[in-house]
């Protein structure tokens, strides 16, 4: 039994909740998984995994083993690393996790700079704007918005994403245009609810050093940045948008931007990793490669 390719299934096991995901994340027969573990429980002569018809959990034996796993894994591939090509031309699967407009807008298109940067680093890419578990989903990178609340996640800060409040034409000639806060009585916004949290966002208004919030009625909610975005094209209120996200309508003048001399408060974006997979090599380079992105000043992120 190679012990240590055994410590990576379980670990894989472990982190996405089924022997049948981790053979498949780790392209291993999925009999080849469930034997693998086999023999190392009776190596170590304790029941690692708890299975169940619907779930598999470590045991009290195996969340304690799977934290050594996870260090001992780390400084594995970090001392190898060291004394192979891999340091310079690191290889291998790379799961990330970005919102679907940071995805479609800044990441992707500036991709293939990065591939060929790297070419032996294959990218698995999810787009969406629901938080993922990075340890239960196997991902090794998420890219955020806004605060990172995790704190069991390490942050490294990318860029602060300037926002822009936007309505549509049709619904300021039926309503009126704003010049000022005041102003924004008889106004709706399109609201936007975290499908985790439930938290519901309005309107913010940076103000010399303070968040002024105003509370408007809504019609419509969404829980997705584009149906956001598609419903105040819709007609159905005033949003804030990161300026990336609404420039090409803005641009053609399918949205038109709001109190210009009003903003609302900049929005962090962060990369996000599990504190085992800081010393990945292709996390390292990966999320390096974000910082030198987001520092250019084209990218649409600020204006």
């Amino acid at each position: 039994m190679d012990r240590f390719n055994a410590m990576r299934v379980f670990t894989r096991i472990v982190e996405l909740g089924g022997f049948a995901k981790a053979a498949d994340s780790l392209q291993l027969p999925r009999a080849s998984v469930t034997i693998l573990i086999k023999q190392l429980e009776a190596h170590l002569g304790v029941q690692l995994l708890q299975r169940t018809t619907r779930q598999v959990s470590p045991t009290l034996d195996g969340a304690a083993y799977y934290q050594r796993c996870v260090s001992l894994l780390a400084d594995l591939e970090e001392t190898e690393a060291v004394f192979s090509t891999s340091r310079r031309n690191p290889r291998g699967t790379l799961r990330i996790d970005m919102p679907a407009g940071i995805g479609r807008f800044i990441v992707i298109p500036a991709l293939p700079e990065f591939t060929a940067r790297y070419p032996q680093i294959d990218l698995e890419i999810g787009l969406n704007d629901r938080p993922v578990d990075l340890i239960r989903e196997g991902v090794d990178c998420v890219l955020r918005g806004g605060l990172a609340l995790d704190e069991s996640l390490v942050a490294r800060p990318l860029a602060m994403m300037d926002q822009v409040t936007c309505a549509s034409p049709e619904y300021l000639l039926r309503v009126g245009v704003p010049n000022s806060l005041d102003e924004l009585a008889g106004h709706q916004v399109v609201e936007y609810f975290s499908s985790a949290s439930g938290k519901r966002y309005g309107l913010e208004f940076q103000i010399d050093n303070e968040i002024r919030l105003v509370d408007l009625p809504k019609q419509v909610a969404v829980n997705s940045a584009d149906g956001y975005l598609a419903a105040c094209a819709a007609g159905y209120g005033l949003v804030q948008t990161p300026y990336y996200h609404a420039r090409r309508e803005l641009q053609a003048g399918t949205l038109v931007e709001v109190l210009p001399a009003l903003l609302p408060p900049p929005l962090a974006l962060t990369a996000l990793y599990p504190p085992h997979r800081q010393l990945s090599q292709r996390v390292r380079v990966f999320v390096d490669w974000l910082v030198e992105l987001c520092a250019h000043p084209d990218n649409g992120l600020q204006r």
